[in-house]
């Protein structure tokens, strides 16, 4: 049960701390993020020229992700899928936790749905507005 709820709260920490990084910064850095995710596997090598595929293919949806909250979650769902790949051939992200994939794995989609979702702050919409206040992030 811990290997499940563990990686669900790391990517509910990530969106709580990510949600504190002011716009328009939170979504380059995200992308940034992302990125380095697409390396994550490299040294590896347990899929050899593959790996470097990957990479190539996470960096170009990082780079459409600089503007687009919508290419940033499908680099994660992108990388959920390495993950699953990783953890049933038995090569996980950090080799000293042999299920560091498998959580991955689970923690990535929560990330890819806030980020689905705009990538907005958490905090922001949990603040009560006032009576006739524009909606958050709306500017008048």
């Amino acid at each position: 049960m811990i290997e499940i709820l563990a990686p669900i709260l790391i990517g509910l920490v990530y969106v709580m701390l990510n949600s504190l990084i002011p716009e328009p910064h939170r979504r380059p850095f995200n992308a940034v993020l992302v990125g380095g995710a697409g390396a994550a596997y490299l040294s590896g090598g347990a899929l050899g020229p593959w790996e470097l595929v990957f990479c190539a293919v996470l960096t170009y949806v990082a780079f459409r992700g600089l503007g687009s909250w919508t290419f940033i979650g499908l680099g994660w769902l992108l990388h959920t899928g390495w993950d699953i790949v990783h953890h049933l051939k038995g090569h996980p992200i950090l080799p000293f936790a042999h299920g560091s994939s498998f959580g991955c794995a689970i923690c990535d989609p929560v990330i890819a749905i806030w980020c689905f979702t705009g990538g907005r702050s958490v905090f922001t919409a949990l603040r009560p507005r006032r009576v006739g206040a524009p909606p958050p992030g709306v500017l008048r």
